[in-house]
């Protein structure tokens, strides 16, 4: 094999017809550009210059090198040139995972100042349950992604980082006719009696609610199971029951629910950023993630 800074010191050497014109242009001696010359000579086992006392001349097999020397010569720019693009955020794509509740909160205002400030990078945000996230990461569909956990289900994999970007505390919806409508925060034993409206499917608010609930003491009396937040909203509305849900599900909130604080013993979310140990983040996917932690940090749960 041909090596290939040597070729691109002959492609000089060729370009100024001297060994001398080629070794002052580059802040060489002479004599150190006509040793790497004479190696590519015998790595090509032929002659590829002719000296003479006024310069060079090429070979034929020299000018066949020169030219695919000058080829090698702009493709190694162009890729310079490329990389510098993706290191600049002027090119690539960028893959980030979510799921619905930040979805519809945090994450847009990051897209949008992400887009505004890198306009030529394309970014593919995906959304699914916790497991759907991981496999994604694995599989390399995602760069990044967000996720959450609670202090009993904390993400401790040793193959990722995790880097929390704020904490979601929960809140309690009651109907606008329920007596503690409008109070300014609630506790759990104030509707220890109260029937309740909580998520499908095992989802994990589910699991955060029975917990919150035997921790003050009482069992809660399962009234409905929601599909989504805005479902459980327009239960709790019609006076069905009450029902938990993170700070961040309730960007929209319907006519008819009043949001209470709970005060603690509560069950605090924390909302993380999740990345694979052994797959280094892109230049794209570093500034998304600090505009994500800028975005976290302005907002109040």
């Amino acid at each position: 094999m041909l090596d290939v800074r040597r070729i691109l010191l002959f492609v000089e050497v060729a370009r100024r017809g001297s060994v001398t014109a080629t070794a002052r242009a580059l802040n060489y001696t002479p004599s150190a550009v006509s040793q790497q010359v004479s190696r590519l000579e015998a790595e090509a086992g032929q002659p590829l210059l002719e000296r003479r006392a006024r310069g060079v001349t090429l070979t034929d097999a020299g000018r066949a090198l020169a030219e695919r020397g000058e080829r090698i010569e702009r493709e190694l720019r162009a890729a310079d040139n490329e990389l510098a693009d993706f290191a600049g955020l002027r090119a690539g794509t960028l893959r980030v995972g979510t799921f619905p509740t930040v979805a519809a909160s945090l994450l847009p205002s990051a897209v949008i100042a992400f887009r505004e400030a890198h306009p030529d990078v394309r970014l593919t945000v995906r959304s699914d349950r916790m497991a759907g996230l991981w496999s994604m990461l694995e599989n390399r569909e995602i760069e990044l992604s967000l996720m959450w956990d609670y202090d009993w289900c904390r993400i401790d994999r040793e193959d990722a980082v995790v880097t929390p970007l704020l904490d979601d505390p929960p809140a309690l919806l009651v109907s606008d006719r329920h007596p503690l409508a409008g109070h300014p925060s609630a506790t759990l034993a104030e509707v220890a009696g109260d029937p309740w409206i909580t998520r499908a499917d095992q989802h994990p608010v589910a699991e955060a609610l029975d917990r919150s609930c035997r921790a003050a003491g009482f069992e809660p009396q399962i009234a409905y199971e929601a599909h989504d937040y805005q479902e459980a909203q327009a239960m709790v509305a019609a006076g069905i029951g009450v029902a938990l849900a993170p700070t961040l599900a309730l960007e929209g909130i319907r006519p008819g629910v009043s949001v209470l604080p709970l005060e603690p013993p509560a069950p605090v979310r924390r909302i993380l950023l999740v990345r694979l140990s052994d797959h280094s983040l892109t230049p794209a996917a570093q500034a998304f993630a600090t505009l994500l932690r800028d975005h976290a940090a302005t907002r109040t749960p």
